[in-house]
């Protein structure tokens, strides 16, 4: 317990004192929000991907999202990542910049691991095994950790809009590698509300920071936010839920459905944080395409006039089932010579928001969603 103390006033006490601020304010609030994953543009720029608006010509990446109307940008954050040198910390910094200048609204989404967390592994940092025996240390360093980058963030005047306490969720967070055990949720309520409560700790009424929990796949948040309730896991603003086809056995209208369940239910806003819709079925480099031919539905073809259909469907179910937003999962996710974690090139440039010849697809149209 003295360790973990000192652990948390040591990163409480330790943000970047010699960083200058940035002078950025966002000053529109709005109801409902439609936006993109961002994450992968950093490293995409790094690898010689170029970003074209539709008249053909090279643009920054977030300008082409906001001039086409997208008002948030979803940025994922690892701990401490030995495998690539993104979605860092500062990395984020460098994304959240962007972001504000291209006067777009921030969720981050903590993963509270050194990896990809989902579903099927919710791995604990490496730096954090050593407190795994102990949920009551474990919390204290959750907390002193979400704490301190919050605070960094905001020394920089690069706080988020909402925080993501924890991605796809539907495990228990921070388990042992290679090990995925049932939920303890008396453990599980402990963490999660260490966790919401170091994010308002930091919120100001003049800098609101909201609070998302994150689930993969509508019908698992049916069952996840009732359990949750029932051990005391209340203190939040957001149900954000995974939404993919391939892997739900929800149709659109279904979708809708539980989305008024869960806000009549809970008394939050619900947001589809990630989905994604094929173009095409052809590729530009090896890496298999994740999103192939048993991703389409039948009324959406893979086409750019398929996959603007679906989001505008998508959009629509959303909105008219009281739903607050949607988000696109990696639309700036291309084809470049670069290896990322699974191969050379990328196993998603099929579903981006960009043609093979790095123009915007017609589903960049979908933004105009907002100012209609």
């Amino acid at each position: 317990m003295i360790r973990a103390t000192l652990t948390l006033l040591f990163l409480m006490l330790s943000c970047c004192k010699n960083q200058q601020a940035e002078n950025i304010s966002i000053n529109f609030n709005p109801s409902y929000f439609l936006g993109a994953d961002l994450s992968y543009i950093n490293e995409m720029e790094d690898c010689g991907a170029v970003y074209k608006n539709f008249q053909g010509e090279k643009q920054d990446p977030y300008l082409i999202f906001s001039e086409a109307g997208a008002n948030l940008v979803r940025l994922r954050l690892w701990h401490s990542p030995t495998w690539t040198n993104y979605s860092n910390l500062e990395d984020v910094k460098k994304s959240i910049r962007r972001a504000k200048k291209a006067e777009m609204k921030v969720l981050l989404a903590f993963h509270f691991s050194d990896d990809w967390a989902d579903p099927h592994k919710q791995n604990v940092p490496e730096d954090w095994l050593e407190f795994m025996e102990d949920t009551t240390q474990l919390s204290d360093v959750l907390y002193a950790y979400t704490y301190q980058i919050l605070q960094e963030l905001q020394s920089l005047n690069l706080l988020p809009d909402i925080v993501q306490v924890g991605n796809e969720i539907n495990a228990m967070i921070l388990q042992r590698p290679s090990e995925l055990i049932p939920i303890d949720w008396k453990r599980n309520a402990v963490l999660l509300n260490r966790a919401i409560k170091a994010v308002r700790d930091l919120s100001t009424a003049e800098n609101k920071i909201e609070v998302m929990l994150h689930i993969a796949q509508p019908e698992n948040a049916l069952w996840w936010f009732k359990d949750a309730k029932e051990n005391g896991v209340v203190d939040f603003d957001f149900i954000g839920i995974s939404y993919y086809p391939k892997w739900s056995n929800k149709s659109l209208q279904e979708l809708g459905d539980v989305i008024t369940s869960l806000k009549n239910t809970y008394d939050k806003k619900v947001m589809i944080v990630e989905t994604a819709y094929p173009f095409t079925l052809n590729g530009l480099d090896g890496a298999n395409n994740i999103l192939a031919e048993d991703s389409l539905e039948d009324e959406f073809p893979a086409s750019q006039d398929g996959q603007l259909a679906y989001l505008n469907a998508l959009h629509k179910t959303v909105k008219d089932f009281g739903g607050s937003g949607v988000l696109y999962w990696e639309p700036a996710w291309v084809s470049t010579k670069c290896a990322t974690r699974w191969g050379i090139g990328s196993h998603w440039e099929n579903a981006t928001m960009f043609d093979f010849t790095s123009k915007p697809t017609k589903a960049m149209l979908w933004f105009r969603n907002l100012k209609e």
